[in-house]
């Protein structure tokens, strides 16, 4: 089983390839693959083919995945891309991982 430092609904930003320096939205991540998917972000054009009687077929823009080293969190607090650590909290008896930010001065804590 392998881990992501981002999830569902974290914005982040790409570092590099064509879209390098893109801001959006996780919408799916695949820890297997080591891949996510960001929202308006390597867009590529697919032909679909119609499936049901009526039904349109035809050439559709879709998100399409990106490894998920290719993408750096952004820190709600400070607003800048950063590397994520992690401490220990106890909450309502329970001791819980959380994420912080990484930058001088920062430590802003990820929900």
């Amino acid at each position: 089983m392998s881990k992501v430092h981002v999830k569902t609904g974290d914005q982040v930003v790409v570092i590099n390839g064509k879209d390098r320096g893109a801001r959006g939205k996780v919408l799916q991540v695949s820890p297997e693959e080591g891949k996510v998917i960001v929202e308006g972000i390597n867009v590529v054009s697919k032909h679909v083919k119609p499936r049901k009687m009526g039904e349109p077929g035809g050439i559709i823009k879709a998100e399409s995945a990106l490894y998920a080293s290719k993408v750096q969190l952004i820190c709600p607090k400070c607003g800048r891309p950063t590397r994520v650590g992690h401490v220990y909290e106890e909450v309502k008896g329970k001791t819980k991982k959380m994420r912080v930010c990484k930058k001088d001065g920062c430590g802003a804590k990820f929900e």
